[in-house]
């Protein structure tokens, strides 16, 4: 197994197009971590800059506290499973789970064990003899970590493994990894796009934008706390709502006043927000942290314009616009809440998970850190 960790790695391509800048990062021995970002970030760059097969303009890349920079991808001891599988068309599936072995020399008695007993770990075993036309999305992404397997790496670098499945598949294949990486135990670092990907699988996410790591932490508390309204937006659907206005000194408090809305700041927060009265700000809050009936002292009531209703069966999602917002406002109720677009409603925002960000640079503004929801519903 193996620890990774990189010191301000930077790769500049040529017309000084920066693909990733000046990265640092630790990924502990047998984390599975999560690299997530939009399309461009930089999250693929950076993951086969780890395997070796792009070459780093700055910084290093350390195995195991061993710099391995210039050492060959073959050297490093790690295996990567591509979006495209990269399967042998032309090679049943032993030919293709056995053929790195069988190119570094490996004994066949060796190879027929190890394809064996991976072959069984993945459900692989009756469609050994099938080409990857003969199979499914899920059985070809699942030969492809077999391949990867049986060279028993030190570590596994997924870039978008599961991006060509569908829902379903995808799904299933999310736990199949996760339960593949509790039994095997190695370093993995999964790249995606896919937020729900990021909630689900790693014990750490490193978000990333335009080339450089915005945030990184445990996913609930990247969720809770995000460092700025990129992260705000972009870990989530519906994204956090963010909505423009002023923070205002009101009868020894303090509100955030947007058109046609007044909300309390809590009292948990005012030492700490008490340098932003009278200026801009951008309000957040995330759409679960309204409900359709009132609560504790935290709680406003909001009035939304409904603009559509998402039925998601255990779930509604509702859109609409605040008075006088020209900014959607989305709001996740129970699949009981019935309302039409068109229609006027009133809904309780609770408001000790906001937060506020600089409009200047979009970083959030540090304020106390609270329980979760749950915690507090039971205290």
């Amino acid at each position: 197994m193996a620890s990774i960790e990189l010191r301000q790695v930077s790769k500049i391509y040529p017309g000084s197009s920066a693909g990733v800048k000046d990265i640092d990062l630790k990924i502990a021995d047998g984390e599975f971590v999560i690299f997530l970002g939009p399309s461009g970030c930089g999250k693929s760059t950076l993951l086969r800059s780890i395997a070796g097969l792009e070459s780093i303009t700055a910084g290093d890349i350390l195995i195991n506290g061993e710099v391995v920079n210039h050492v060959a991808p073959r050297d490093r001891n790690i295996a990567v499973v591509f979006q495209s599988y990269a399967l042998y068309p032309h090679m049943n599936v032993w030919q293709n789970m056995a053929f790195g072995l069988r190119m570094r020399g490996t004994p066949a008695d060796e190879i027929d064990a190890k394809v064996k007993d991976a072959a069984e770990l993945l459900g692989l075993t009756p469609l050994m003899q099938r080409r990857p036309s003969a199979l499914s999305g899920g059985q070809r992404q699942r030969v492809a970590l077999g391949r990867a397997i049986v060279r028993d790496p030190q570590a596994f670098l997924l870039d978008e493994p599961l991006s060509n499945l569908d829902a379903q598949l995808r799904a299933e294949m999310r736990l199949e990894l996760v339960r593949l990486h509790r039994k095997l135990g190695r370093t993995t670092i999964h790249v995606t796009h896919d937020q729900v990907e990021a909630m689900t699988m790693g014990d750490r996410i490193f978000i990333m934008k335009d080339g450089r790591l915005i945030q990184q932490g445990p996913p609930l508390e990247v969720y809770a706390n995000p460092a700025d309204t990129f992260v705000a937006g972009f870990l989530a659907s519906p994204p956090m709502n963010l909505v423009a206005g002023r923070l205002l000194a009101e009868g020894g408090g303090l509100a955030f006043v947007t058109d046609g809305l007044s909300l309390a700041i809590p009292a948990a927060y005012r030492e700490a927000y008490a340098a932003w009265a009278g200026k801009p700000v951008i309000f957040g809050l995330r759409s679960e942290d309204f409900h359709d009936a009132p609560g504790g002292e935290t709680f406003a009531p909001v009035t939304l314009q409904v603009e559509a209703v998402e039925a998601l069966g255990p779930e509604n999602i509702v859109i609409g616009r605040l008075a006088g917002s020209h900014k959607p406002v989305a709001a996740r109720l129970s699949r009981h809440f019935g309302a039409q677009a068109g229609e006027t409603v009133t809904l309780h925002a609770d408001l000790m998970p906001m937060h506020l960000f600089s409009p200047d640079d979009g970083k959030a503004i540090p304020r106390p850190r609270i329980p979760d929801a749950q915690t507090r519903r039971r205290a």
